[in-house]
């Protein structure tokens, strides 16, 4: 097995991440969603980055042991997406080796805990790719409770769609309006928001109390407002 170099310099890339393209449901068909990703990747990858990854995701896959005791080669190699792949392609790079490496929960937590900012967001996204139970919810939480905008959007992938609580997900919706993430980064919210009479009430609400202080509304509260009133 060829070992990749974390240390040789990456390709020039922009300075942020591209979204990470894939299915609605990846959870659905891991394995396509997989695929389908990689492709996306490697097209935009320069040949010597793309050898990069091939050898990272084998190295996940077979579970190669890493440069130290207890670390595995593909974590080195996580940790190392954006230095290879540079930073626009870092997240996806970094969601097709957890899902390589089959990660489980434990293993999505441990690496979530340990990373910056960039690392954490794409461990949120890898999430529907992965398969997983509702015993990755915390980290879904612990990402909506910062301020850090960009993790609050990955949170809201179709993971959370699919096991974030009611109470939790309502509250998530409303930090997207203070925080000005766009609601299109919400998975799921018209199925979600179909028939909420909680949320409507909270939006309401919300848009009385911005209304009364002689602050603007957001854009989006109107559109999700709309999405309430739908028949579930």
């Amino acid at each position: 097995m060829v070992t990749p170099d974390p240390a040789a310099p990456a390709p020039a890339a922009p300075d942020s991440a591209a979204p990470v393209p894939a299915p609605a449901d990846p959870a659905a068909d891991p394995a396509g969603a997989a695929a389908a990703l990689r492709a996306s990747v490697d097209a935009g990858l320069a040949p010597e980055a793309r050898e990069w990854l091939a050898a990272a995701l084998a190295d996940a896959t077979a579970g190669t042991p890493g440069p130290s005791a207890g670390l595995l080669a593909w974590e080195a190699h996580f940790a190392a997406a954006r230095r290879r792949c540079g930073a626009g392609a870092a997240d996806a790079v970094r969601v097709l080796i957890l899902h390589a490496a089959r990660a489980d929960e434990q293993v999505a937590t441990r690496v979530y805990d340990r990373g910056d900012a960039a690392e954490r967001r794409a461990v949120l996204r890898a999430l529907p790719h992965l398969a997983l139970g509702p015993g990755a919810v915390p980290l879904v939480e612990d990402a909506l409770r910062t301020n850090d905008t960009r993790l609050v959007a990955a949170a809201l992938g179709p993971y959370a769609a699919a096991h974030l609580g009611d109470h939790a997900w309502r509250q998530a919706v409303l930090k997207c309006l203070f925080t000005g993430v766009p609601a299109d980064e919400i998975a799921g919210l018209a199925e979600r928001a179909a028939g909420d009479g909680e949320l409507a009430r909270m939006l309401t609400d919300y848009a009385r109390e911005r209304t009364a202080a002689g602050r603007a509304v957001p854009a989006d509260l109107d559109r999700i407002l709309s999405l309430t009133r739908k028949e579930v």
